[in-house]
């Protein structure tokens, strides 16, 4: 009889990582920037002016997402690494210590004791240091620190959210910007909630309902401030 050939379970965890950065960066360039226009707006500031704040709002917003994600994976790589180098030089000084170490790991999550001496046997044989990374330190080499990759995800994702609110004002009315600028951003926070709930498994009511809210929150408190200042021409 052929052993069934069964397909590799996929869980929406494994998505966590890059939903998390491509959901924050959208969500933050499309709040941000459609409460930067909006309180522009309210101040009374031209069209042209709007636009401009917008494309500015788009530029140093995804240059700032970019960096402090750059600098803050990057430490966390640097702390990774540190870790590895220390572990590396644990299991050259001390084998014997480094076995019983992770053997008490696998005898603390429900193994036997000499079925854990036997698995820590097995997998320090094979590759050491990765079975001491993933089992001690939590380290995966899927779900490694990558600098580089998440500061170019986490400013593309805010320039494509920057960009939704920016095509909306390009295409507003003079007359009513604000109105124009806020109800497509609600709309495009609702569809990114909504999204991001059916991808990652969550209630789609509940997670459209909050991101819509605290959209309309940051721009209602914006727009306050911009009332506040007279910038009509």
């Amino acid at each position: 009889m052929k052993p069934t050939n069964h397909p590799a379970e996929r869980h929406r965890v494994d998505r966590i990582g890059w939903l998390r950065a491509a959901v924050l960066g959208a969500n933050d360039g499309i709040i941000s920037t459609a409460s930067l226009m909006v309180g522009i707006a309210a101040s009374g500031a031209t069209h042209a002016h709007i636009l401009m704040t917008g494309v500015a709002g788009l530029v140093a917003g995804a240059m700032s997402m970019a960096a402090g994600e750059y600098v803050s994976v990057h430490s966390q790589a640097d702390t990774e690494q540190a870790d590895l180098a220390r572990e590396r030089r644990e299991i050259a000084g001390d084998p014997e210590g480094e076995h019983r170490e992770l053997a008490a790991i696998y005898v603390g999550r429900g193994l036997g004791a000499a079925l854990a001496r036997q698995v820590a046997k097995e997998l320090m044989l094979h590759d050491a240091l990765g079975a001491h990374a993933h089992e001690e330190l939590g380290i995966m080499d899927d779900r490694r620190a990558r600098p580089l990759q998440a500061a170019l995800a986490s400013a593309a994702s805010f320039a494509v959210g920057a960009a939704l609110p920016l095509a909306a004002m390009a295409l507003a009315p003079l007359s009513s910007p604000i109105a124009w600028i806020s109800g497509s951003s609600l709309a495009f926070l609702a569809m990114l909630g909504a999204v991001s709930a059916r991808v990652g498994g969550s209630p789609i009511p509940v997670a459209t309902g909050r991101v819509v809210f605290w959209g309309a929150l940051a721009m209602a408190i914006t727009a306050g401030v911009g009332a506040v200042f007279d910038a009509s021409p």
